[in-house]
């Protein structure tokens, strides 16, 4: 059957997307867990998405979920959207980056592509969101991150903090006490092998990071 994509389905192909951009496939129960919905309710709508026309993910039991090319673009719009918001509501409107997640979340699946486009230019087509995520293309491509996370980095080493993956406002809020944010220069002082805490410098300023914060902020090393 001919698939409408509702809001319901976008925010599962964006969902999807985001468990598997790194070539992985999805677990209902992953997906679950991220949405925040019932494993039964995922299994019944990924079997409806799988059985549209066109199909828009790939899915067999036990194996995981994975988007057609189809279900990819459609999951790439959506997130154009919402980052594209989110560097909209800090560049125009004033917001700051804990702020916008959950505006971006309420517009990105009503404004039209006329007002996309419209933004986009106003804003001179930005690359990243003020998280530092690479926003998708027009032509629906998303361009190559070569960006790895800071727990990675041991005592020495030198970085530049390219993105934060967070949407919870509290941590947003935290990092940017910090002044973890995009852009800043970092440099690791120390490294626990025992919890895989580092002791970050940056400015005048040191601080012990868990890996709980440590694994979401993606650097490029100096």
């Amino acid at each position: 059957m001919e698939q409408t994509i509702t809001i319901s389905i976008q925010d599962y192909l964006k969902n999807i997307y985001e468990l598997t951009e790194n070539g992985e496939t999805a677990s209902t129960n992953a997906l679950a867990k991220k949405m925040n919905v019932r494993a039964p309710s995922v299994t019944g709508m990924v079997q409806k998405m799988a059985s549209s026309e066109p199909a828009l993910v790939e899915y067999q039991k036990h194996q995981g979920v994975t988007l057609t090319r189809e279900g990819k673009r459609a999951a790439l719009e959506v997130i154009r959207h919402h980052r594209l918001l989110e560097a909209w509501l800090v560049q125009t409107l004033g917001y700051s980056w804990d702020e916008v997640h959950e505006e971006a979340e309420r517009l990105e699946h009503v404004i039209s592509e006329d007002f996309e486009n419209r933004i986009a230019a106003a804003m001179g087509h930005p690359v990243r969101d003020p998280h530092g995520e690479l926003i998708p293309t027009e032509d629906l491509t998303m361009p190559v991150d070569s960006s790895t996370p800071l727990s990675s980095l041991r005592p020495k080493q030198t970085a530049v903090i390219k993105r934060v993956i967070a949407s919870d406002p509290a941590l947003l809020r935290y990092l940017d006490e910090l002044g973890l944010v995009p852009g800043a220069h970092i440099e690791v002082k120390e490294h626990s092998p025992f919890d895989h805490n580092l002791t970050i410098r940056t400015g005048r300023k040191s601080f012990v990071l868990g890996l709980n914060i440590t694994g979401k902020i993606f650097i490029e090393e100096q």
